[in-house]
């Protein structure tokens, strides 16, 4: 009976495409509860998600005064689409009160980031188009402006008498005595005044012949003249203009501390380029309304550029951020200014993202002096890598994040590109750093110890050993208040989501929990903490993965596996501390308790194990991280007792790519796959990721072939079964790209394969009904497909009853 009433809606895309959320087409399978906890271990349950477990504690900020800490957070209880409020603790600990209240304009003011003064005392910010001085010693607040235009990015001058700002396209500098305000920049658009030429001269010939002819035309000139030397006396302290050239428009201006140089960058947007149309098909107008949205990976890009000014001259010097020889054009960034004012720091990358080079720029010359470069005939990248640059306080030294070793670790070099030398080594990486306010070492988040955790802890300017401030499993982000001695902890393990914690900022101080997420209901359930192994490669990688056992959940194994593959490709969800990937953590719980054993695996592209492992799907995706799949399911067989006939596998965006990759390429492996919101076709997805691991399609058409199962659907073999859940207003992987594929499967005239459909859903899935119809289907499948003994038989169907 379930194969009659199958088998025509998996032939056919026009019955897959009703087969939408609330079509049941099938006996709908819910598992039986495993234990008698008051959490109900359902699909319909755990799809409800956040309403279990909250949001977690986030952006959080100090006061200046350190007595309270302000932060995000929504706990458990509420409805699945409650925004997060706003929340704040004592510094002191105890317990956190929620912020019912607008924030009064101080108190906002107050625990608003901002440009500090050297001795910390005082602060520049803006906030809604507006500057504020604040005195952090006794908390009060001067408003320095209060206009329409808005004002932006005030920093302190170098002697720290006066303010520098954006307004509009345009730097002002600000006297903190007076209020007198004067403008440092005037960019203009467009091309330069014409100077010279025929037409010039001519009209010059006339006004010379009027003046020597008559009187009252000679004194009118005279005067002329005498204003313009009035103006001209004045106009020696005024900016020069710059000129933003034609087809470009202005980017960032980054100031020195004195303002007497500015880093220009402007941007030239892509020409000729094609956006694709994402119909929203659920509107309040009742009409489908077409969404314009990215373009396709190989299509033109945009490019920047920067440039050196002097404004009080306008002399200007265009910067060559690539060294000679480079065969790709760069792209260039402004990273900030030392101390002194001497010395900009200048990073560029290339377009086709294989280089990056490290620049010290002098203000005095112009001069670029290249002081560390990075090739990678895959791609650079890693952790840390783009955002971890700055200066050394007080210094000619710049700091950096590479993965020259092979993992992302911290150097130092100076300005004139000599004493280079490594700050931090070793086979694991540097995941964040920064250099609290005041203080003469730096504050870093590593994986140091293993690559299932994530730490925090002081290292010196010089290097060495890093003194950590945390210990044991699970995650570690900190936010450090302003005198430097308390820390706001966002803590979380694998079987409890992030919560905030206080505490003093020293090695092995007691933290104090202040927020407790989940409801009571969701903490009654005996979650369990996965286990990690390690599984041997086909190449001798050693490949990380979670696994969730029957046994770990009270029931006894059936047999079957479920491989679920994460998504993002570069993303790292075999560790010790809570998942994004959270419903499906329960999910797993619910498919081990019935039974199934689950292997979760950080496939190679996965982060968190170094620049061979990241880059390790160049030129194939579906190569080694499909092939990590493979020898997964061979690790099941041999070591936990799985039937090879009765493997399933799973995930979502590059997981789902990786899960018809598997049922295409992989022979047998694997029985029944569900590919959620998967690329089907690598030639139409984005520029930015695709290119850096397949380069065009246009300049290595092999790597997208081989790369992308639509060219592979062939393989779909006979006894297989493939769902293929998509949102209809998909912006990032467009629905477009599985209807290709079903019209490739059609025209095969494969069958076992369906589609459900989310009308209303983009990428990511928000609606719980939408969650639960689709994760019903992915449980009904492996119900159908692997389940029991003999689901070859009688059409590949397991004979399971309806419960």
């Amino acid at each position: 009976m379930i194969r009659s009433l199958l088998r025509p809606a998996l032939a056919t895309l026009l019955v897959a495409i009703f087969a939408a959320p609330g079509a049941a087409q099938v006996a709908t399978f819910e598992p039986a509860p495993a234990r008698d906890d008051a959490f109900e271990l359902s699909i319909r349950n755990i799809m409800r998600g956040p309403e279990h477990v909250g949001e977690p504690p986030a952006g959080l900020s100090w006061t200046d005064d350190g007595e309270w800490l302000y932060f995000r957070w929504r706990p458990g209880g509420g409805e699945w689409d409650d925004a997060r409020e706003l929340w704040r603790v004592s510094a002191d600990g105890g317990a956190p009160e929620r912020v019912t209240d607008a924030l009064d304009e101080e108190t906002a003011i107050a625990r608003a980031g901002g440009d500090l003064t050297d001795d910390g005392r005082w602060k520049a910010v803006g906030m809604g188009g507006d500057l504020y001085l604040v005195d952090r010693r006794d908390g009060t607040v001067r408003r320095l402006t209060e206009t329409r235009a808005g004002e932006v990015s005030p920093q302190f001058t170098d002697d720290e008498t006066a303010i520098i700002y954006r307004e509009g396209d345009n730097l002002f500098r600000m006297n903190l005595a007076d209020g007198g305000i004067r403008q440092i920049t005037d960019i203009r658009s467009g091309s330069p005044p014409r100077e010279g030429g025929e037409e010039t001269a001519q009209r010059q010939f006339l006004i010379d012949q009027q003046e020597e002819l008559f009187e009252h035309i000679r004194r009118e000139a005279e005067a002329r003249r005498e204003a313009q030397a009035r103006r001209d006396s004045i106009a020696a302290t005024e900016p020069q203009p710059f000129y933003v050239p034609n087809g470009e428009r202005l980017g960032g201006l980054s100031p020195s501390p004195d303002g007497s140089f500015v880093v220009v960058s402007t941007a030239r947007s892509a020409q000729g380029t094609q956006g694709t149309m994402v119909p929203d098909w659920v509107t309040a107008s009742g009409y489908t309304e077409p969404l314009n949205v990215r373009t396709k990976v190989g299509d033109a890009q945009g490019s920047s550029r920067l440039a050196l000014l002097e404004p009080g001259t306008g002399e200007t010097t265009w910067l060559e951020i690539a060294p000679e020889g480079t065969e790709s054009p760069a792209d260039g960034f402004a990273g900030g200014w030392n101390d002194a004012g001497t010395h900009a720091i200048i990073w560029s990358r290339t377009e086709d993202n294989k280089e990056w080079f490290l620049y010290t720029l002098e203000a005095a010359t112009g001069e670029l002096t290249l002081v560390d470069q990075l090739r990678d005939e895959a791609w650079v990248g890693g952790p840390c890598g783009f955002g971890c640059r700055g200066w050394l306080p007080g210094t000619n030294t710049v700091w950096y994040a590479s993965e020259e070793s092979g993992y992302a670790h911290l150097y130092a070099v100076e300005a004139d590109g000599t004493g280079k030398r490594a700050l931090t080594s070793g086979e694991w990486e540097v995941l964040g750093a920064e250099i609290p306010h005041g203080d003469d070492r730096f504050l870093v988040t590593t994986n140091e110890g293993s690559p299932f955790n994530q730490h925090v802890g002081w290292l010196d300017f010089d290097g060495g050993p890093i003194e950590y401030l945390t210990e044991g499993d699970g995650s570690w982000e900190a936010t450090l208040s302003p005198d430097g001695e308390r820390i706001g902890w966002v803590h979380s393990v694998a079987n409890r989501p992030p919560e905030l914690y206080l505490g003093d900022a020293e090695p092995g101080a007691e933290v104090e929990r202040i927020t407790e997420s989940p409801t009571a209901e969701w903490l009654s359930y005996d979650w369990t903490l996965p286990e990690i192994v390690r599984f041997t490669a086909e190449d001798g990688a050693q490949v990380p993965a979670r696994i969730y056992r029957p046994a770990d959940a009270g029931a006894e194994a059936n047999g079957a596996a479920v491989i679920f593959v994460h998504g993002a490709g570069y993303l790292h969800n075999v560790h010790n501390y809570w998942s994004t990937y959270y419903r499906e953590y329960m999910f797993h719980h619910l498919l081990a308790a019935q039974g199934y054993t689950v292997l979760d695996i950080d496939y190679r592209g996965s982060a968190g194990y170094g620049r061979d492992w990241r880059t390790g799907i160049y030129q194939w995706m579906g190569g080694k991280d499909l092939s990590d799949q493979v020898d997964g399911a061979s690790w099941l067989v041999a070591n936990e007792g799985i039937d090879p006939a009765r493997i399933g596998i799973y995930g979502g965006s590059y997981g789902g790519f990786i899960t018809l990759m598997a049922l295409f390429t992989a022979d047998d492996t694997f029985k029944a796959g569900a590919a959620l919101r998967s690329v089907t076709d690598w030639a139409h997805y984005n520029h930015g990721y695709t290119s850096n691991i397949l380069n065009q399609p246009q300049d290595d058409e092999e790597a997208y072939r081989r790369s992308s199962p639509i060219y592979f659907a062939e393989g779909f073999g006979p006894d297989q079964h493939l769902l293929i859940p998509h949102g209809m207003v998909d912006t990032n992987v467009h629905f477009s790209d599985v209807v290709r594929l079903a019209q490739r499967l059609i025209e095969l005239g494969k069958e076992n394969w369906e589609m459900a459909v989310y009308p209303v859903e983009n990428h990511g899935f928000v609606e719980p009904s939408s969650w639960t119809d689709e994760y019903r289907r992915i449980f009904e499948l492996f119900e159908r497909t692997i389940s029991a003994p003999g689901c070859t038989a009688d059409g590949g169907f397991c004979a399971v009853p309806s419960r």
